[in-house]
């Protein structure tokens, strides 16, 4: 068996691929903060708008779709006094041997990303 990820080592795979899909689609990276306890994750610039995305890597069983609502929303009454707009991305990762076991370092994972919820 290899290493298990830490919770940063989760995040920052979380954030990976979330940053790629916001790159994919456009938005264009003004602040980035890989600390999972500092939000927003990612601050961006998208069609003159300002997105505020708050990342979370989720682990099984949980569903990557459901967040913190207290939070999330005080996160969009942030966004809004500065007229952006507040985003939640959930990405579940997944041992592909065995969802009981954590994922490991350099073994293979399954990915649960559904993209970005607005709030």
């Amino acid at each position: 068996m290899g290493k298990p990820l830490t919770e940063q080592e989760l995040h920052n795979l979380a954030m990976n691929i979330v940053g790629k899909h916001l790159e994919a689609n456009g938005y264009e990276f003004m602040g980035v903060n890989s600390k999972p306890k500092r939000n927003p994750q990612f601050v961006c610039l998208k069609d003159k708008v300002l997105h505020f995305i708050v990342v979370r890597a989720v682990a099984h069983p949980r569903n990557p779709n459901a967040y913190d609502v207290a939070f999330m929303d005080k996160m969009k009454e942030h966004a809004e006094k500065i007229e952006a707009t507040a985003y939640y991305a959930g990405v579940r990762l997944t041992n592909a041997v065995d969802p009981n076991l954590p994922v490991y370092l350099n073994e293979e994972y399954i990915v649960d990303y559904d993209g970005l919820i607005k709030i």
